[in-house]
């Protein structure tokens, strides 16, 4: 140690003196020649990309179901069109979510809106075959077969 209690230089670490290198081994090229073509997909616009996904959104299950609890809230005083776009939001924040799937089902049929009830009444059902609303969601899929055909 020096005087005045300071360490010595040699002692001192930095984090910003250490770098990582990232950069691929030297024969890697080599080694794995398809190693490109296997994560272009990976990689959104890359020569090669051909997957569906356009954008990312938050998975938020607290999120969803607290809009799955308002719309709720407006489906019992009769305003559908609040509640569907809550249910809405709410398959945002939570793909695939069965009770904002089948409520948002219910308020599209009382909304008219007899194709996307149907539509997803059936998701429901593919979500959950046996699950609480599945007698309900069946019989809503037979009885909307024979107005969506019309």
């Amino acid at each position: 140690m020096q005087a005045g209690g300071e360490a010595e230089d040699s002692q001192e670490s930095s984090s910003r003196d250490t770098r990582t290198d990232i950069s691929p081994p030297a024969n890697d090229a080599k080694d794995h020649p398809d190693s490109k073509e296997a994560v272009s997909d990976l990689v959104p616009g890359a020569p090669g990309d051909t997957s569906d996904v356009q954008e990312m959104h938050p998975w938020n299950p607290y999120k969803a179901q607290k809009d799955v609890d308002i719309g709720d809230y407006y489906f019992r005083r009769k305003n559908y069109k609040a509640a569907l776009d809550r249910y809405k939001e709410a398959l945002y924040y939570k793909d695939n979510d069965a009770v904002a799937t089948y409520r948002l089902a219910v308020c599209e049929e009382k909304l008219g809106d007899k194709t996307g009830a149907r539509k997803n009444f059936e998701q429901y059902l593919k979500i959950l075959p046996e699950g609480p609303f599945a007698k309900d969601a069946r019989a809503s899929v037979e009885k909307l077969g024979d107005k969506a055909s019309k």
